[in-house]
Order: C-alpha cells, then structure tokens, then sequence
C-alpha cells in the first residue's frame, strides 16, 4: 500500500538522484597486472606520499603476503609505520588506535593493504585525519566529511568488497555494536595496484564469500538501478558476467591466475557500480549480522542474496533476466530466467559449502536488526521494493533455520 511512508522515501530519492550528478563519482588512478605490487614504492615516490602507515591484518603477515608489499618498499627506502590492530568488522576503536598511530608517526598518508576490513578501516582513519575532534560515530552517515584526506593507497589482497573504489567505509560502533557507514566521495583512493598475484594465498572458503559478496554488490545496484547512469548499469554487467565465469574456477584452483586476475577485474566493476547505484536490503540486514555477531561480511551477503532476490518477487524480473541473458542463462520468460538466475546463485552456494539459512539469529536480537536495518536502507537505497517492520519481519523469519 503506497502511503506517506512511501511518498517521502520517494521525495528524498529523488532529490539524491538530482544531487548525485554533482558528486564526482570517479574510479581510482589504477595499475592492474600480475607482479605490479612491485611498482608501488615508485609510484608512492612519485605522488609525494612521504611516510606512510600501512594498515593490514596480522593474518597477511603470518602469511607473507604483505611481505609482498613491504619488502620492496624496504629496498626502496621508503618509511611507514605499520598498523595490524584490525578485526574483521573493524570497530570505532580500531580507527581511534590507527589514528593515533598515523599521528604518532607523524605519518602523511595512508596505504591499505588487504581486503574490506583493512580498506574500511584505512578510510575512516583518513577521515579521522580531516576532523580530529570528531569521533569516529560523528562521521557515521553521508558527506559528514567533505574535506580534504590524506592521501589513500589501496593494495586488494581478496576480490570481493571493491573498496579499493568505494566511497564507502563501514565501521562498528564498539559500544553500541551497531555497523553503519561514513560516506564521501573524499574517500575513495586516490590510487590502487590491483595484483592478482596477492589473492593466491586466499582458501577456498574466503575465496568463495569475496566473490559472493562482488556478485552481491553487481546484483543490488542493478536491480536498484534507480540512481544508475549507464556507467553503473555497464559495470554491474560486466561484473556478474567475470563472477559467473570466473569464480567456482578461482575456487577450485586457487593457483589459476586467469581467473584471480578477472576476480579482481570484477570487484572494482562491482564496486564502482554500486558506488553510485547504492546496495540494498541483502547488505541492510547482513551489516546488522556482522555487528552483532560477528559474521563475515562476504558470508552474510552470499546467504542473503538469493533470498532478498526472490522475495523482491516481479519488481526484479526484468533485471535479474537481463543479468540472466548476459550470462548465458536461458528461459522461456523474465520470470523463468530471473527464477533460474536465482538458483545459479543458490547452486553456487551449495558448491562452495556456504550455508543456505541463517543459524544466527536470536529470538530477542530480532527487533534491533529490523530498526538497524530499516534506518539504513530507507530512504537512501532505491530499492525495487519498499519494506517495513512487518517485511522484514516476515523477510527475516523466513531465512532463520
């Protein structure tokens, strides 16, 4: 039933499409190849990087992977401090402590090397750096920063979040537990190496909820579609065709650089889609599921995808058919081919041993995740379909096991 509910959502849609036009959307300068991570100490030379803090995670130091990173930039001469105090939904205290030490070292810029939660945490710290005495909740929400950062280098080590081209940086609020974005096109990274060679070292297990999670970003920002230019729409294809070609191969192989190298490919394209096309209901909910409980983000995103997608019903038909045709996916109709592009996505999962159904969720958490939810998603993301309390309510029972 259309209401006042709806109208305003509407009313403040529209008005952000109208100003989305003077934001600047833009993808980072970017290197893509294999053995590229090589040419970062030059490249931070000559963009004046000065000393830089890197912001990692314990796991690619225990795995060599930043090694990778670091030891050219040790031949190089080049001076960082490093910072590895990340969890895997960074917190509000995990960038007050990376602020500090990119101020204790009296660090320039900021180079961030790993996947979402490295980035994530790489964003909010710049963001921390343009406004001090705010804290990291005072930055929550959209153009909060709308100043000038230091300069952010992104280095992917998985290809899932496409932060390395995000505006986005989400963070956990260490008191609350509540998960929620700062959002400015002041942090997207100015530069970024995409090196597949740095993804081999992925499981197949992490390998398979990154890929989920580009798949999953590609999906939203076309079926919203609403704030899309043809920019967006081109790279959501783009994106769902290389995941559909390439991810159950880099998953079985972990060693087949052919399909890491267009993972990656696909992650920015995924990224830079929904960068301007927004996501939906499948992250609205999920980022409750992380701050909660802990969740992945990457596994959150592959168990609700196809759930959201189906309960969207007709309003997505025509999309998800076209992302459908794009891949190669046949039916007799939008219905049929939306319905067969849905259990594609469900036929992964099964492969890829991700749970169907969330095994999560408590009774007395359920209230909270739908009021988190809803304030995130409604008005900003243009969802093909409008849900309340009651919606997600039903949306939510129907996927607990």
């Amino acid at each position: 039933m259309y209401d006042i509910y709806n109208l305003a959502c509407d009313v403040t849609q529209c008005g952000i499409k109208v100003f989305d036009y003077f934001l600047g959307y833009r993808l980072p300068e970017y290197i893509c190849g294999r053995g590229f991570i090589n040419r970062l100490p030059q490249m931070l030379k000559d963009k004046g990087a000065g000393k830089v803090l890197v912001v990692t995670e314990k796991a690619l130091i225990d795995l060599g992977t930043a090694k990778k990173m670091l030891g050219p930039m040790d031949e190089a001469g080049i001076e960082y401090a490093l910072f590895t105090d990340v969890e895997q939904n960074p917190t509000s205290d995990n960038v007050e402590a990376g602020f500090r030490a990119f101020t204790d070292n009296a660090c320039k810029s900021v180079v961030a090397l790993g996947g979402g939660a490295p980035m994530d945490c790489a964003k909010a710290i710049c963001a921390k750096a343009a406004h001090p005495r705010m804290s990291t909740r005072q930055l929550h929400g959209i153009l909060r920063v709308h100043k000038r950062v230091p300069l952010l280098f992104a280095i992917p080590t998985t290809s899932g979040t496409g932060s390395e081209t995000t505006l986005a940086s989400v963070i956990t609020d260490s008191k609350t537990r509540r998960k929620a974005s700062i959002n400015d096109p002041v942090l997207i990274p100015k530069y970024a190496v995409l090196d597949p060679e740095l993804t081999l070292t992925m499981p197949p297990g992490l390998t398979a909820t990154t890929g989920m999670d580009a798949l999953c970003h590609a999906v939203e920002a076309y079926t919203n579609h609403f704030y899309n230019t043809k920019v967006e729409n081109i790279m959501a294809v783009r994106a769902v065709k290389l995941i559909y070609d390439n991810l159950y191969k880099a998953y079985q192989d972990g060693s087949d650089i052919d399909a890491r190298e267009n993972m990656q490919i696909a992650a920015l394209y995924a990224g830079r889609a929904f960068t301007r096309g927004c996501v939906g209901y499948v992250h609205a909910v999920g980022h409750t599921l992380g701050g909660l409980y802990g969740v992945p983000h990457g596994k959150a995103m592959a168990i609700l995808l196809p759930h959201v997608m189906r309960a969207f019903g007709p309003a997505v038909h025509k999309r998800l058919a076209e992302l459908a045709d794009a891949c190669g996916i046949t039916g007799s109709s939008d219905a049929e081919k939306a319905e067969n592009f849905i259990e594609w996505i469900e036929d992964m999962k099964r492969k890829m041993n991700i749970p169907e159904k969330l095994d999560m969720i408590k009774d007395e958490d359920t209230d909270q995740i739908i009021k988190w939810a809803m304030r995130e998603a409604n008005p900003l993301y243009p969802t093909p379909v409008l849900w309340k309390y009651n919606d997600l309510k039903a949306f939510i029972d129907s996927v607990r096991e």
